[in-house]
C-alpha cells in the first residue's frame, strides 16, 4: 500500500504531519509494509482558490492508496474518494506512528461529513 503524507520539510519517518492538504508545500509518499519513502513530491496545486483543491493534480498524478493529514475539505476527499483513495485523521504528530496505526486500522477515515468545514472540524 502506498500512502501520501503532506508535510512541510521531509526529515523521513519522523516527519510532522502538515495540518491541511491543498496547502501542504510537500507531500511524502511511503510503502506503508517497509515505512520506506518512495518519492517526496512538491504540492502541484498550491495556488489553488479555496474550496478548489484538485488531489490529483496536487500529487502530480501519483497513484496511492491512502492519504494521512491534519485536516482536507469536503472538495479534496471527493476528488480522492472518486480515485479510490482513503483519507484519514492522524492520532500522533509524526508520520511513524501512523503508518503503524493505519496498518492496524487505527485511524478514522474522512468522509464528506467529518472533514474540514471550518466551523469546528479542523485540526487547523
Amino acid at each position: 500500500m502506498k500512502i501520501c503524507i503532506p508535510v512541510e520539510k521531509n526529515n523521513g519517518l519522523e516527519s510532522k504531519i502538515y495540518n491541511h492538504f491543498g496547502s501542504a508545500p510537500l507531500f511524502l509518499i511511503f510503502d506503508a509494509e517497509t515505512k520506506e519513502l518512495i518519492k517526496e513530491i512538491n504540492n502541484g496545486d498550491l495556488g489553488h482558490q479555496h474550496g478548489m483543491c484538485q488531489p490529483m493534480k496536487a500529487l502530480g498524478g501519483e497513484q496511492v492508496n491512502a492519504v494521512i493529514v491534519g485536516g482536507i475539505g469536503p472538495g479534496a476527499i471527493k476528488g480522492l474518494n472518486q480515485q479510490g483513495i482513503k483519507a484519514y485523521k492522524p492520532k500522533s504528530p509524526l508520520i511513524s506512528d501512523n503508518i503503524e496505526l493505519l496498518k492496524n486500522n487505527k485511524l478514522e477515515q474522512y468522509t464528506d461529513i467529518i472533514s474540514c468545514n471550518h466551523n469546528g472540524n479542523c485540526c487547523h
